[in-house]
Parts: C-alpha cells; sequence; structure tokens
C-alpha cells in the first residue's frame, strides 16, 4: 500500500495487476506494460484505470493520474456498505453484501484493491463469472455506482427517512 500526498488529501493506491504485452514487428517483439491502479482516499471516494506505457513505473503512473480523474462516491454506513448490490461487466459479476462489524474483508484481489481504497473494512464478496482483473474492476465499481443511502433514496422520493 503506497499512500501518496497530493494538495492535503492522502490518497491510497493499489497496483491490481500487471501485464506485459508484446507488438511483433520486424524486427522481432516490442514490450510495453500495462498495469491496472486503483486510487481511494479511504474515505468514501475510489476510482481506477489502466496505464499503459514502456516502463512499469511510468505505466503505474499514468494509471494513477487517470483513476484520481475517475474517482466515483461510495455511501459507507458504519464501515460497510448500505445494501446488497450486484455489479456486472462482460462476463464478470461482483456480488457485494453488507456485513457486520468484525468480519473484515471477505474479498478476492481485485475487489479486495477497491474496498481497501474506499475505506470499506466489513464486507462480504463474491465473483462469479470470469476472473479477468480488468473486467472484475470495472465490475466492483458498476455495483459501488449503484448503491444508494437511505438519504440519497428518500431525497429522491421526496418522503422523510422516518415516514418509511
Amino acid at each position: 500500500m503506497i499512500a501518496v500526498e497530493s494538495s492535503q488529501l492522502q490518497l491510497i493506491d493499489k497496483v491490481v495487476h500487471i501485464s506485459r504485452v508484446a507488438k511483433v514487428v520486424k524486427g522481432g517483439r516490442r514490450f510495453s506494460f500495462s498495469a491496472i491502479v486503483v486510487v481511494g482516499d479511504g474515505n468514501g471516494r475510489v476510482g481506477s484505470s489502466l496505464g499503459k506505457a514502456n516502463e512499469v513505473p511510468e505505466a503505474i503512473r499514468k494509471g494513477m493520474e487517470s483513476a484520481k480523474r475517475a474517482m466515483v462516491d461510495v455511501p459507507i454506513i458504519n464501515t460497510t456498505i448500505p445494501h446488497e448490490v450486484l455489479g456486472q461487466f462482460g462476463a464478470s459479476s461482483v456480488v457485494l453484501k453488507p456485513a457486520s462489524p468484525g468480519t473484515g474483508v471477505i474479498a478476492g484481489g481485485a475487489v479486495r484493491a477497491i474496498m481497501e481504497a474506499a475505506g470499506i473494512n466489513n464486507i462480504l464478496t463474491k465473483c462469479i463469472g470470469s476472473r479477468n482483473p480488468h473486467n472484475v474492476v470495472k465490475a466492483t465499481l458498476e455495483g459501488l455506482r449503484k448503491l444508494r443511502s437511505a438519504e440519497q433514496v428518500s431525497k429522491v422520493r421526496g418522503r422523510n427517512i422516518m415516514e418509511e
């Protein structure tokens, strides 16, 4: 886990996956790298991106810069999520379930990185279908985008929380 100081904002960034890709040219193969990076503030904001470059550190840096711009807000209630949700992208599906305090983050590599960067400490997750890290990261973020807190739902309905 690397913490980066960026204009009084403490960001957590995690490298989920690094791929070495080859382009076949007349003289042989040209190698470059792509890195999936997750960035979060540990307080309900998280984003991910893919960085590509000829060197690994440069690919990670590019991914971090792009992920900072693609951050989304996640409602967190008592260190967990407000309700169960299913995120889907491509052939990957990720089920996210709220968990009681003390459960911890029950998640695989790609999903765990996102949850820790977002600041979610108690959650149960399950990856269904493809385990491709690109699609799992996007499916997890899709699920987190679908989350709504009780305040957000009552505001949309135009009712008081106590009425419901």
